[in-house]
């Protein structure tokens, strides 16, 4: 997993201008990084899905919130950020929607992320 700093940007130029795919790639470390594991910004990450996984389904409601209010303080690129649980029958994975839209000066097109929430409490977010 490549780090959001300068040097790896330098050294990833493909990224470099390519916005949404920088978005897709943050989105992946803000969602696999859990609450309080950051110690300059306690908020940053979501809820240790390993805490909120004996609550099903209730928590899948919980995450949403979690997943919601991280992305709005931590993601400044976007804005009007929608989550939705997406239930499939007979699936043992949890699914997440996540809908936004780029923020002022970046022409307010909307975005959509699919999330999945793998065994071990690992997010996959593809855009």
């Amino acid at each position: 997993m490549s780090g959001r700093g300068l040097l790896s940007r330098v050294a990833s130029p493909a990224h470099a201008g390519d916005e949404t795919a920088s978005i897709v790639e943050h989105l992946r470390v803000l969602l696999n990084a859990r609450q309080g594991s950051a110690p300059s910004a306690p908020s940053f990450g979501v809820l240790d899905f390993s805490d909120v996984v004996h609550s099903m389904p209730g928590a899948a409601q919980a995450l949403v919130k979690s997943i919601r209010a991280t992305i709005l303080e931590h993601e400044p690129r976007l804005r009007n950020v929608s989550v939705r649980h997406v239930t499939e029958s007979g699936e043992l994975v949890l699914r997440f929607e996540i809908s936004a839209q780029l923020a002022e000066g970046r022409a307010g097109r909307t975005l959509r992320f699919a999330t999945t929430v793998r065994p071990g409490g690992r997010f996959d977010v593809s855009g």
